[in-house]
């Protein structure tokens, strides 16, 4: 039984949809655990470029199947929109994709609630209100969309409170009994992927089928163990994939975690080795940091081994990816933040206040770069020294290995160390 979750070691846009992407080909099924369709995962073969955004990256992969699991929280547009997407590519999702019947869904009315969250940095997608809702226990489901009379019924007691919210939120009402119809229409178009996916993932498990779970977002954006309040509203750990797909956590033999040579981040919140803006601006540029879904720039920064550290030890972390070293191939020298003190006095722990970020002082060593191309470099002995000497000063902070280097967005721009445990899944 071969099972490993993938996990984002940072603020999330760590390049996992690569990852996955790379390793899909050697599991069974790719099952997405949490998020919503705010996460973006860039995907780049040949001269070919995917972004999905709800659908696992699996499958692009012939034969593959794919599962959207009970963490996940769905807007059934935007489903549709992506698999009408890939069917205009020659990527047919029928008989492969399943949808938990137990996903929570995402309304217009969710959107428009999310417009006063946009200070921490959201999407305004509706993520955030279609989880509360579900944790106030008044959220529709997937499996909702089966039983339509039932769900106009259910759905109309929610939408007279959410246009009461809307009144008062925005002075005016907003009707979204419209709404119902059309989510109703999008629900048949989906219907034949909606199953229990529990059982359907926990069965190929006992049967020996391999699982790749594929998380969304990164550590510090996790719910409980993020920078918090700016995260985001589900589980970005290893521990949500058992809840988010519905697997005990027995079943779940290795989490892999994925890092970028540096760090970046998006919207507000702490980002203690965060760049000036000229140094921030030149590796923006050279490693392309927008958003692949909203567009927006990227916040960037030094790579900070005291995040990776936490990450780490919060999701059992036994192999690391770093990905975008290539981005460094023009720095002549690199910060790396070894530890962080606060008013003087140095840090054992991360702090749990957003408020404490303002008064911590990142701790850097400063190490060589190696003013050489690693772009698109496949075998390790190739890269320069420098490079090879910043990966393992990374690895031996960490007490891990570095299972996988990524030197460019393309599948095949990968370096896989041999000996490795990730080796070893392929």
């Amino acid at each position: 039984m071969k099972s490993v979750v993938v996990v984002g070691a940072q603020w999330g846009d760590e390049g996992k949809g690569k990852v996955v992407d790379y390793l899909s080909g050697s599991f069974d099924y790719i099952a997405r655990v949490a998020g919503g369709h705010n996460a973006g995962h860039t995907v780049i073969i040949g001269k070919d470029r995917y972004v999905l955004q709800l659908i696992p990256c699996g499958i692009l992969r012939p034969k593959k199947q794919v599962v959207i699991g009970t963490g996940v929280v769905v807007d059934p547009g935007a489903l549709v929109a992506e698999i009408e997407t890939l069917a205009k590519v020659g990527i047919v999702v029928k008989g492969r994709l399943h949808v938990s019947n137990r996903a929570h869904l995402i309304f217009p009315y969710h959107r428009e609630l999310a417009r006063g969250a946009n200070k921490i940095g959201t999407t305004s997608r509706g993520i955030g209100p279609a989880y509360e809702d579900k944790m106030a226990r008044r959220g529709l489901r997937m499996c909702d969309l089966l039983e339509p009379e039932l769900f106009r019924k259910k759905a109309a007691l929610v939408v007279v409170e959410k246009n009461r919210l809307a009144k008062g939120a925005y002075g005016a009402d907003i009707d979204f009994s419209q709404e119902v119809e059309e989510t109703l229409k999008l629900g048949e178009k989906i219907r034949g992927t909606i199953c229990d996916t529990a059982e359907l993932i926990n069965r190929a498990l006992d049967e020996g089928k391999s699982v790749l779970f594929e998380d969304a977002q990164g550590t510090m954006l996790d719910i409980d163990h993020g920078t918090y309040p700016f995260v985001t509203s589900s589980s970005a750990t290893s521990g949500g994939a058992a809840t988010g797909v519905g697997v005990p956590p027995t079943k779940i033999k290795h989490v892999l975690g994925i890092s970028k040579a540096y760090t970046t981040r998006v919207g507000g919140g702490p980002f203690p080795t965060e760049m000036p803006d000229l140094d921030a601006q030149e590796v923006r540029a050279r490693g392309k940091e927008f958003g692949a879904v909203t567009g927006r720039p990227r916040r960037c920064g030094w790579l900070d081994l005291q995040v990776l550290r936490y990450a780490k030890m919060i999701n059992g972390i036994d192999s690391l990816v770093i990905t975008k070293l290539d981005v460094f191939d023009t720095q002549r020298e690199i910060q790396v933040c070894t530890g962080y003190k606060y008013k003087g006095t140095e840090l054992k722990e991360m702090p749990a206040l957003a408020e404490e970020y303002e008064h911590v002082t990142p701790v850097y060593k400063t190490v060589p770069g190696w003013n050489e191309t690693t772009y698109g470099v496949k075998d390790g002995a190739k890269l320069p020294k420098a490079a090879t000497d910043y990966l393992r000063l990374i690895s031996d902070f960490l007490q891990v290995e570095i299972g996988m280097i990524s030197t460019g967005p393309e599948r095949d721009a990968t370096i896989v160390p041999q000996g490795t445990l990730l080796a070893r899944w392929l």
